[in-house]
């Protein structure tokens, strides 16, 4: 058992990590090869390592770095990772994996590396991490809590397990003239120009336009994205981004008009981007991300929110939406952290709480 890093000449192909990030069982979009060069493109520094015996792969994690302008220093990133099974003892591939892990990470004056894999919540997960002397984290970057649908059963059992609200206005889309179509790259500043709208009215932030271009050109490529728009009469009133990987779907980007609300266009665009999901062979449909509340919090945390003069609207539509569809409520293990300097890591803690304050 070896473990390699991409910095080297006979590290594995694209095609072949991929193949693993598709069929691990905690393979994720996040892992694959162009999400590392999609990142890129926009300030991070992707790195790769493997654990492989012969030509199987135990183990691997995708780490992006983001130096930062003081002192050569860098923090470590790693998104709905590492691909291992936490439910195994630590056998040898997995501690040689993460002790090499640390090296580069100290190498690379790393002040700290931010695990948040792919892992459901639970004692074992979060003891496994605690184990190996990760810290829980406040700051996360990926959603807690999102709703998987089950994209195994027919059209109409999915149908069937979705809320009578949320059906009929499936429904009711269809009947009042909604269509759904297929967008190309012309479509992406249209895209953009309701993501703009969106995040206006919501008030939420959002990346250039050349960021969505540049994830859907890498995505295309593997024909793993599809943008979907719903219009009506030849308007445009939502759209929404969704990839694939392996078995699994995301819907990850979406954005609407206020126009003609009352047709229902979102019900039906995610109608349609579960449907095109499913005829490309995934299993399960991920509608990225609810408030990390339980569902019997929500209106208290709701009226919380309101007290601290937060918007919370959009956070109880945006639950009352999703969990509408049906599906299992699944929240993940979380952000760890292992630190290796701890002045700078409280430095930036702090900086982060401010902020999100």
């Amino acid at each position: 058992m070896r473990i390699c890093l991409s910095t080297e000449k006979d590290f594995l192909t694209p095609q072949e990590w991929d193949e693993f990030t598709k069929h691990s069982p905690s393979g994720h979009l996040l892992q694959s090869w162009a999400w590392g060069e999609f990142k890129a493109h926009f300030g991070w520094q992707p790195l790769r390592l493997a654990a492989i015996e012969g030509h199987r792969i135990l183990a691997a994690a995708q780490v992006l770095f983001r130096p930062l302008a003081v002192g050569q220093l860098s923090t470590a990133y790693i998104p709905k990772g590492p691909l291992l099974d936490h439910s195994t003892p630590l056998i040898p591939s997995i501690t040689t994996l993460l002790s090499v892990l640390h090296e580069v990470c100290r190498r690379k004056r790393a002040i700290f590396l931010k695990m948040e894999p792919d892992w459901e919540d639970g004692v074992e997960a979060r003891s496994w991490l605690e184990s190996q002397g990760f810290i829980p984290s406040e700051q996360t970057v990926q959603p807690r809590r999102t709703v998987l649908i089950d994209l195994t059963l027919d059209e109409e059992a999915i149908l069937a397990q979705m809320k009578p609200k949320t059906r009929y206005n499936v429904r009711l889309a269809q009947r009042k003239g909604i269509s759904v179509r297929l967008g190309t790259a012309d479509d992406l500043p249209l895209f953009y120009g309701l993501l703009k709208a969106t995040g206006k009215r919501a008030r939420f932030g959002i990346h250039t336009q050349a960021y969505y271009t540049r994830a859907w050109q890498l995505f295309m490529a593997q024909d793993s994205v599809a943008l979907f728009l719903a219009q009506y009469e030849g308007q445009t009133l939502a759209a929404l981004m969704a990839f694939t990987w392996g078995k699994k779907a995301w819907y990850m980007y979406g954005a609407s008009s206020d126009e003609e609300r009352q047709r229902m266009p979102n019900y039906l665009l995610q109608w349609e981007a579960m449907r095109w999901a499913r005829a490309q062979g995934c299993e399960t449909y991920d509608l990225w991300g609810i408030p990390d509340v339980d569902e019997g919090e929500i209106g208290p945390h709701i009226a919380m929110a309101e007290e601290q003069g937060v918007l919370s609207t959009g956070l109880g539509g945006l639950y009352r939406f999703k969990r509408g569809f049906g599906g299992r409520e699944v929240r993940y293990v979380g952000a760890y952290d292992y630190v290796y300097n701890q002045p700078f890591y409280r430095l930036l803690t702090t900086l982060w709480k401010w902020r999100r304050r």
